[in-house]
């Protein structure tokens, strides 16, 4: 699924996933400033009010305990000395009035004379019982906050003295914790501004610039045909851990619990197959005998605007098909030897047939009975040692097939072979490959080109022995020969379809719980220990 349409080229259809997450990160961040902004304007004006109460308590306080006050009160301001008094207090402490009055609220102070004498507007009842009040009221000079205490003389409250600051005062004060409030705002937001982009700018990236429909549609779709083809597919990234493995990958590996973010070295896999995930190598074909499976699998490097991104493993099941392969190759090997058989029959007829015409009746019988007897020995050894029918086929067949190429298939008298020793596939794979990689090293050699071939019954294993005249396999390469892809064969170590036999013997012992040592030259000999676990399948 490719998709290139970005969101410009989506019209009205909607935001992408960067566009909404940057505009779900906008409106969460200035949500938060304004939340700020309105905490702290909230607190300043707290404060503010705060102050001016403690202003205004203050400069009461202080007047109502002047002892001209408290004098001039008692005796009933006489002369109207309390108006200098008052208004000398207003100035020099900048508040908006200071008056004093009598205990019934009789002003004898006002900024506006014309006030003096009227009745205080405000609420003065706890002041006269010797309290205080702190009020907010609207009274000759407009809304102020202001405060009225008793003025005392001795226990008798003999006046009294309000105190105030006009709102607009207030305000104004506040006014001024505004702009560092807005100049922090305006900061956070621009940085909020700033990390968004950056963040729409990655997430766009990521995303491709896809709508979350889009994206949606996407995996779901991926994971429909990754979870549905009948390949296994695990990707790999480039530390070796496993980043996707679908149904198939998983059956076909067995893996119990979800392999995502693990390492495939830890998936309990056989070595070779670790390797063949991990490596730099891109692989093609590349069988695997793993469990009680043979695998195909391939390999191929995946990258991105020049970055590594790791490999796609695809794996597919051979089991079925080399199990069809095995027993078709046997079956094919006892048709050719019956073939040989045929053809050499025929020879033998003809040759007997001119031996009685010219005469020699007694040479054509003890010719016909001498290749009658050896060709019945091989087959009475065969069948008389060997119990499994599919190894029996088998060794007829890769008889027949040497005798017409020329190669000697001694077989030990001693041979013995019982049933049950493994599935006829992987017999075929053991004992075939063994035989042939023995006539391919022999073919060459212009003297004697003869391969031995022994089995001896363990009890509970069975000893295999196959031995050629060849050149044998030098000490330096012995490791080697046993891995995937390299061959002594002529044509260079790693040819196509080269160094595939004796590696995929290799893994049938080890998954079978067997043994494999090869002997030093001249001529190579290779011993093959297996189990026996059981009758014939």
């Amino acid at each position: 699924m490719t998709t290139t349409a970005g969101p410009e080229a989506e019209g009205g259809r909607g935001l992408s996933v960067a566009g909404q997450t940057a505009a779900l990160v906008v409106a969460l961040v200035f949500g938060v400033i304004a939340a700020g902004l309105g905490a702290a304007y909230l607190q300043a004006r707290r404060a503010v009010t705060d102050e001016s109460t403690a202003q205004v308590l203050a400069v009461a306080r202080s007047v109502a305990a002047e002892p001209d006050v408290v004098a001039g009160t008692a005796a009933g301001d006489p002369g109207g000395a309390l108006q200098a008094l008052g208004e000398g207090a207003r100035a020099a402490t900048g508040t908006d009035f200071v008056v004093i009055m009598s205990p019934a609220g009789i002003r004898y102070s006002h900024p506006n004379p014309a006030q003096v004498g009227q009745r205080f507007v405000g609420h003065i009842a706890a002041a006269q019982a010797g309290g205080t009040v702190v009020e907010d009221y609207v009274g000759t000079l407009g809304p102020s906050r202001r405060a009225v205490v008793p003025v005392r003389q001795g226990e008798r409250v003999v006046g009294l003295v309000a105190v105030g600051l006009r709102k607009e005062a207030v305000n104004a004060r506040l006014t001024g914790e505004l702009p560092p409030l807005l100049v922090a705002g305006s900061v956070a937001g621009l940085l909020a501004a700033v990390g968004t982009t950056l963040i729409a700018r990655r997430v766009r990236r990521q995303t491709r610039g896809l709508r979350a429909a889009e994206l949606q549609a996407m995996h779901d779709h991926h994971d429909a045909v990754l979870h549905s083809v009948s390949e296994g597919l695990v990707l790999v990234d480039p530390e070796g851990r496993v980043r996707l493995a679908n149904d198939e990958a998983r059956r076909l590996l067995s893996l119990d619990a979800d392999p995502r973010g693990r390492p495939v070295a830890d998936l309990g896999l056989a070595p070779a197959l670790v390797e063949a995930m991990t490596d730099a190598d891109v692989r093609e074909d590349d069988l695997h005998v793993t469990g009680a499976r043979v695998l195909v699998l391939n390999k191929a490097r995946a990258h991105r605007d020049g970055a590594d991104l790791g490999a796609v493993v695809t794996i597919r099941d051979r089991t079925d098909l080399e199990e069809l392969t095995g027993e078709l190759g046997a079956t094919r090997s006892l048709a050719e030897a019956l073939r040989s058989q045929a053809h050499e029959s025929g020879n033998r007829l003809h040759t007997m047939v001119s031996l009685i015409e010219l005469g020699h009746p007694e040479r054509a019988v003890e010719f016909a009975t001498g290749e009658l007897a050896r060709a019945q020995s091989l087959t009475d050894r065969v069948v008389e040692g060997v119990d499994d029918p599919v190894v029996s086929a088998l060794l007829l067949g890769k008889a027949a097939e040497a005798h017409e190429r020329g190669v000697d298939l001694v077989l030990d008298p001693a041979l013995r072979w019982p049933a049950g020793v493994a599935a006829p596939r992987d017999l075929v794979t053991v004992v075939g490959n063994l035989v042939d990689n023995a006539l391919d090293a022999v073919l060459p050699q212009t003297g004697e080109r003869r391969i031995e071939l022994a089995a001896r019954d363990l009890g509970d294993r069975v000893e295999l022995v196959v031995a050629d005249t060849g050149p044998g396999i030098p000490a330096e390469v012995r490791e080697r020969v046993l891995e995937r892809g390299f061959s002594t064969k002529a044509g260079g170590g790693s040819g196509a379809g080269r160094g595939i036999g004796l590696a995929l013997v290799r893994e049938t012992v080890e998954r079978l719980g067997g043994s494999l040592v090869i002997d030093d030259p001249p001529g190579a000999t290779v011993t093959v220990v297996l189990p026996v676990v059981g009758e014939a399948p």
